[in-house]
C-alpha cells in the first residue's frame, strides 16, 4: 500500500491531462498517480496509457459526477493519504511534503489544502479554495483571499498555517480512513460544495481541516462550467440548501433556513436585474430540487445528528457575510 495517492478525476479532459500531468509526474515522486476516468468519450484513457505509462488508470463506465466518480475510484486505491487534484492544476516543486508533514505530525488533522493561486493571473488567488475555506453563521461559504466574486492579489497576507472550516476539492490531501469513515462524498450533491459537506462531517467527529502556505499550486478554474454558468448557479444554490439542512442544529434551522430562502430570492431578482434570467431560473430550479429531495435529506440529517449531535463553531464566522460584502463594502474578511 502506498502512503500517498494523487488522484485526478477526469471527464473528457484529454487536453488538460496532456497539459498538466507532466508537472504532477515531475513533482510527485513520493506518490503514486492515478487518473479516474468518468466515462469519457474522448481519447483521455488512451492519452494517459500511451503518453504517461507510470500513471495508473481507473476507467469508469459512465459519468458519475465529481462525487460519484471519486467515491468509486477511491474504492480501488489503497493508500494512507489521498490527494484529490483537479485536472487543470499545475503543481510546483515540493508541493506534497508540507501537506504530508501536517497529517503525519497531527493525528487530529484529517484534511489539508495548499495555497491555490490563479494559473492565468499568477499573483492572484484562485476562486476555488484560495487560502482556505470558511462559512458564516448562515452557511454561506467563502475563502480567505476570495469573497463572492472578489479575488485578492497575493501579497503574502495569508502566508501562514492554520485551521480552516473546509479545504478545496480542487486540491486537498485527506486521510483515506477519514474519507471512507464518513462515506466519502454525498452523491446527491453530484458536484460543487461536496468538500464543504465532507469537512463539516470531519468537524462533527472532532477532526480538523487545515491550510498551509508552504505548498502552492496554480488552478485554471471553471474548466467544466464557467463561474456564471446557469448550471453552476443551480448546483451552488441547491447544494448550499442541502448542506445547511443536513448540518444546522434544530434551533438555528428554524429561523436561519427561512431567512436563507428569502435571501436566495433576493439573489434571483438580482440576476434578473443584471440581465441573466437563466441564472434567476436556476435559483427557482434549485429550490424545487431541494424540496424534491426533502425525504432523503431528513434521513441523512437524522443519521448525522444521531452519530454526531452537533458541531463546533470555532471556524464559523459570526454574522452574515452578504451584509458585510454588499452593504459595508468589505472585500476582505477578518477571520479569528
Amino acid at each position: 500500500m502506498t502512503r500517498i495517492a494523487v488522484v485526478i478525476l477526469n471527464y473528457n479532459g484529454e487536453a488538460l491531462l496532456r497539459r498538466f500531468l507532466p508537472s504532477v509526474i515531475q513533482h510527485s515522486a513520493a506518490a503514486d498517480i492515478f487518473v479516474v476516468d468518468n466515462g469519457s468519450s474522448d481519447n483521455s484513457v488512451q492519452q494517459v496509457t500511451q503518453g504517461f505509462p507510470t500513471v495508473k488508470v481507473i476507467a469508469l463506465q459512465e459519468n458519475f459526477g465529481f462525487c460519484g466518480g471519486y467515491n468509486r475510484g477511491l474504492q480501488h486505491i489503497q493508500a494512507d493519504y489521498y490527494v484529490l487534484l483537479n485536472s487543470d492544476v499545475q503543481v510546483t516543486p515540493g508541493w506534497l511534503e508540507p501537506l504530508r508533514e501536517l497529517l503525519d505530525s497531527h493525528e487530529h488533522i484529517a484534511s489539508v489544502q495548499p495555497k491555490i493561486k490563479s494559473h492565468g493571473r499568477r499573483d492572484f488567488f484562485e476562486y476555488a479554495g484560495a487560502a482556505g475555506g470558511f462559512i458564516d453563521s448562515f452557511g454561506y461559504p467563502f475563502c480567505r483571499g476570495r469573497v463572492f466574486d472578489h479575488v485578492e492579489q497575493d501579497n503574502g497576507q495569508y502566508d501562514d498555517e492554520r485551521p480552516v472550516f473546509w479545504t478545496s476539492g480542487a486540491c486537498m490531501m485527506i486521510r483515506a480512513k477519514s474519507f471512507h469513515a464518513h462515506g466519502g462524498f454525498d452523491e446527491d450533491v453530484f458536484a460543487h460544495m461536496e468538500e464543504i459537506d465532507l469537512c463539516w462531517k470531519l468537524h462533527r467527529a472532532g477532526e480538523s481541516a487545515y491550510y498551509t502556505s508552504r505548498s502552492t499550486v496554480y488552478h485554471v478554474g471553471a474548466g467544466t462550467l464557467g463561474y456564471q454558468h446557469p448550471r453552476k448557479t443551480y448546483l451552488n444554490f441547491r447544494n448550499n440548501l442541502f448542506l445547511i439542512f443536513k448540518h444546522f442544529d434544530t434551533a438555528e434551522l428554524w429561523y436561519k433556513f427561512p431567512a436563507r430562502l428569502v435571501l436566495d430570492w433576493v439573489a434571483a431578482v438580482s440576476f434578473l436585474l443584471r440581465g441573466t434570467p437563466s441564472n434567476c431560473l436556476s435559483v427557482l430550479r434549485a429550490h424545487l430540487a431541494f424540496f424534491a429531495h426533502l425525504g432523503g435529506l431528513h434521513r441523512k440529517r437524522n443519521a448525522i445528528r444521531t452519530q454526531y449531535p452537533s458541531y463546533p463553531r470555532t471556524h464559523v464566522r459570526r454574522g452574515l457575510i452578504i451584509y458585510d460584502y454588499y452593504f459595508r463594502r468589505r472585500k476582505r474578511v477578518a477571520i479569528q
